[in-house]
């Protein structure tokens, strides 16, 4: 009898579910706090929690597969390691296009000489001696390298000498921009090619911690990683491409809610600790996402689920809004420690804290606000960064950890770099106020919210009677932040409606449709399709979304874990893309995985390249465990007519091998 084990890492919650293979059934699952510090503790307390309550040794484990949100988090709230790209063949103005500035976020960036052109000519030859120079210079400094060059995807020559010289001289992590994407638009490659070197720390670490307590226990069987398209990978692989694990916890979501309600069509809304995570059902089946997956405002190369992804979530940072005479509220997109959760382990601290801050008359700026440490790669640090960093030693308030304005740019940037994280009052706290929740230290909470009540709008006024008062306004506004994601979502879905959806779920007509206005004019608006609520918290907020919606809301008896049964359903899946082009009438260039080769006649090109792209899929989805594989191929075949003939211009083969991940037997 085979036994799957499931397990879900987020940024607040680990979660695992063992799952009989024989009788489709969850037959035992587990939740634990996500120990940042050190992720196997977090991991292993819902793995062993998970076997003892479904009655399994350790030994009868066949699979063990792994989702995670920590790659989607990090990049929604801009964080992630330092790292240098290595710009070969571009133009300065190709760093303002595709959003790589921002990705950047002043990370050092060395351009070069070389590249290719459209045909997969070498345009220049590399300078590997200026390369040599600045690698020299920042192999201390950065965590990892990105490598883009242009037209790599045509001839990925010049990638290729930058990696081998800069794994030689540095030992550091390479990421070359066509080993992620087979596209043209170098701009986005090499964002894609930074993030995912951003990235390989952090899930480094995560499977590293997974492993290391599986080993412990003794589950001997294959690790697979759930990728952002709902496929899953082996452990070894992701560690090169993490990238893929973009939209991992959101993937594994809509792969379990599918399993756990059969829905063919509905929304699938998953709410974390960090982000609520949104997409499409339609017969049975996600959407993936043609132009890449988006996260954190910036368009990746990445295949995944057609997913919106919102900062939303349960720790959502609570802003107080005090422009204009009455203020308002609003949530995220930055996750913040809970108060109630930071006093769990340090509650004399945060007590004393808050007691200090609500006996005083006159607030201070950081009242209500605590910093805590991280592990991290510390390279790159200014001096005013590490003089801030160094007072960092253990949770404290946030105050005591700055002494001047100038330093709290400089703590920001920390934030970024995941290196500390700021505790504060969010929706947990708020609803542990409200008795929704009693997993922490409800008064914390209560003397948190009592404090931020205090606060005062444009007219001079509190915001808030009291903690109660305030607790409900916060849930109020996720609720109506949770309903503008979900509109924005089916807009986006809907093919009758040409204006923006970002526009439409904020139109006043909107609004009054949700309101059920009836006037001289009636209005109504609803959603169409069921949605399902996912996420430990969602029956806290969902009924009021639903409501709100006037659609059915689904909440599956296992809800709380469905991103751990998705990541043991998926199947491994690998795909591969080449191209043939025609540099002249009568000559044909495949675009083979070990160069380019000249054909006289236009389907021997094609089938050459469709027997290379078929081998090298089946070798990566071996390589991702996968067994009994099943491989199909397409041809995009371009052509352009002229006096009544077809002229080739350009074909793309695609070969895609799946299969189910291998157990241990």
């Amino acid at each position: 009898m085979a036994y799957l084990l499931g397990v879900d890492t987020g940024g607040t919650y680990t979660d695992a579910v063992i799952l009989d293979e024989a009788a489709d059934a969850v037959i035992g699952k587990a939740k634990s706090l996500t120990t940042r510090a050190d992720l196997a503790l977090g991991i292993g307390r819902a793995v062993d929690a998970a076997l003892q309550g479904a009655g399994v040794a350790p030994a009868q484990i066949a699979m063990v597969s792994l989702s995670t949100t920590l790659a989607t988090n990090a990049l929604v709230e801009g964080q992630g390691g330092r790292v240098a790209l290595i710009f070969i063949g571009f133009d300065a103005d190709d760093l303002e296009r595709g959003g790589l500035i921002e990705a950047l976020k002043g990370d050092p960036v060395v351009r070069l000489s070389g590249g290719h052109n459209h045909a997969g000519g070498e345009a220049a030859p590399l300078d590997l001696a200026a390369l040599e120079r600045a690698v020299t210079d920042l192999a201390g400094d950065v965590m990892g390298f990105a490598v883009a060059s242009r037209f790599a995807t045509r001839n990925p020559a010049h990638e290729t000498a930058a990696r081998d010289l800069i794994r030689r001289l540095s030992g550091r992590p390479v990421t070359c921009s066509h080993e992620l994407s087979a596209k043209l638009n170098g701009p986005r490659r090499a964002l894609t090619a930074v993030l995912n070197a951003r990235l390989i720390g952090m899930i480094d670490r995560l499977v590293a911690a997974c492993e290391r307590h599986l080993q412990s226990v003794g589950i001997t069987a294959p690790l697979m990683v759930v990728r952002g398209d709902g496929a899953l990978i082996s452990s070894a692989m992701v560690r090169e491409r993490p990238i893929e694990t973009i939209l991992s916890g959101p993937a594994a979501s809509i792969v379990g809610a599918r399993w756990l309600t059969g829905a063919s069509d509905a929304l699938v809304s998953d709410i974390g600790g960090t982000t609520t995570d949104v997409a499409l059902l339609r017969n049975g089946l996600p959407e993936i996402d043609p132009e890449g997956a988006r996260v954190g405002g910036l368009r990746t190369m990445v295949e995944a689920v057609a997913m919106r992804t919102s900062g939303l979530g349960g720790d959502s940072e609570v802003h107080v809004l005090t422009a204009g005479l009455t203020g308002g509220l609003r949530l995220g997109p930055r996750r913040l420690i809970p108060v109630s959760l930071l006093a769990v382990d340090h509650g004399p601290m945060v007590h004393a804290a808050l007691d200090r801050w609500l006996a005083s008359e006159t607030a201070g700026e950081f009242d209500g606000r605590f910093v805590m440490p991280m592990p991290g790669q510390t390279g790159g640090l200014t001096p005013r960064e590490a003089v801030v960093l160094a007072r960092v030693q253990e949770a404290m308030p946030l105050a005591r950890a700055l002494t001047s304005r100038l330093e709290v740019a400089a703590m920001e940037r920390l934030v970024a770099r995941g290196l500390v994280m700021i505790a504060g009052v969010t929706p947990s706290d708020a609803a542990h106020v409200l008795e929704r929740l009693d997993s922490w230290d409800a008064s914390a909470a209560a003397k948190a919210l009592k404090l931020m009540a205090r606060r005062r709008n444009g007219s001079g006024d509190r915001i808030a009677l009291d903690a109660v008062v305030l607790a409900q306004s916060i849930v109020d506004q996720l609720t109506a932040q949770t309903v503008e994601c979900l509109l924005e979502a089916a807009f986006d879905e809907d093919d009758g409606f040409d204006a923006p959806s970002e526009t439409l779920a904020r139109h006043p007509l909107t609004t009054a449709g949700l309101d059920r206005h009836r006037g001289v004019v009636e209005v109504t608006v609803r959603l169409g399709v069921p949605v399902i609520g996912l996420g430990a918290s969602a029956p806290s907020y969902y009924g009021a979304v639903g409501e709100r919606l006037g659609c059915e809301m689904i909440l599956p008896e296992h809800a709380g874990v469905a991103n751990a049964i998705g990541a043991v359903v998926g199947q491994v899946s690998q795909r591969a893309s080449g191209l043939v082009t025609s540099p002249g009438e009568g000559r044909f260039t495949a675009h083979l995985p070990e160069g380019l080769q000249t054909f006289n006649d236009r389907d021997a090109a094609l089938d050459a390249l469709e027997a290379a792209l078929v081998a090298e899929a089946s070798a990566r989805a071996r390589e991702a465990g996968a067994e009994d594989l099943h491989v199909s191929t397409t041809r995009d075949i371009r052509e352009a007519n002229v006096e009544g003939r077809a002229m080739f211009i350009e074909a793309t083969v695609t070969a895609v091998a799946s299969g189910r991940p291998r157990v241990a037997h």
